[in-house]
């Protein structure tokens, strides 16, 4: 093989690892967020890598980046375990989306019709779910709903990091959208959000933002304490992992 041969075919297999390790990364972090793996829960790489069908290289790179990006955390001579917040981790992501969501609704352009639909269609979903009781689909299709909203503004790294805090709470979003009146509210403010939206009023959209992660972050709270006592106390004694 001659060494550009060899050399194409070393960046092809590079190309491969880095689409595995994507794929690796949207996947574990589908299972962090809907709650399939939990806060403080180990992952063993071999048993992840049988599970998406990979070798282990594209799992350890996967795994680092989400270490990077605060979603697991790592132990020398221990291995992964998906990070478990703290209640200063929690404070701060509510203060950073406080700081920065504001910006990002204000910097919004007047929706098309088009764009009012995917909103609208969203908020259905969010709607569909609530009257089923169906939390983890209702956690899901609110994401899809706010970023349907925070994608159209221009501030793109702004929104990619506000991607990001949301990503990391919402393993604790859980705790009370399983209240009837809780699931009611969010239903009844996204409907104010579409009607802000559609008069391009971007201050009252602001207003209603904020007022609805004030109601997500004092439930969130509640679900991170529980998290937290519960963890304190273990059923099963901790597994040293690769």
């Amino acid at each position: 093989m001659s060494k550009r041969t060899g050399s194409a075919a070393a960046a092809e297999g590079g190309r491969d690892v880095g689409r595995a390790t994507g794929r690796v990364v949207e996947e574990i972090e589908r299972l962090i967020v809907s709650g399939e793996l939990l806060p403080g829960q180990p992952i063993r790489q071999v048993l992840m890598a049988e599970r998406l069908g990979v070798s282990r290289l594209p799992i350890r790179e996967a795994l680092r980046h989400l270490t990077a990006e605060g979603l697991v955390e790592h132990e020398p001579n221990v291995g992964y375990t998906v990070a478990r917040l703290q209640q200063s981790d929690f404070d701060q992501i509510y203060l950073m989306r406080a700081a920065l969501e504001p910006e990002v609704l204000r910097s919004l352009p007047l929706f098309p019709e088009d764009a009012l639909a995917e909103v609208t269609r969203a908020a259905e979903l969010v709607v569909a779910a609530a009257e089923h009781g169906d939390v983890l689909a209702m956690r899901l299709h609110n994401h899809a709903f706010h970023f349907a909203i925070f994608d159209r503004s221009p501030l793109n790294l702004v929104v990619a990091e506000v991607r990001r805090l949301w990503t990391l709470a919402m393993p604790y979003h859980a705790a009370y959208l399983y209240d009837p009146a809780a699931r009611a509210r969010v239903v009844a403010e996204h409907d104010q959000m579409i009607e802000a939206l559609a008069r391009h009023d971007n201050e009252r959209l602001v207003e209603l933002m904020n007022e609805h992660r004030r109601g997500g972050e004092t439930s969130t709270g509640i679900m991170l304490r529980a998290t937290r006592t519960a963890a304190d106390h273990p059923a099963v004694p901790a597994v040293p992992q690769e």
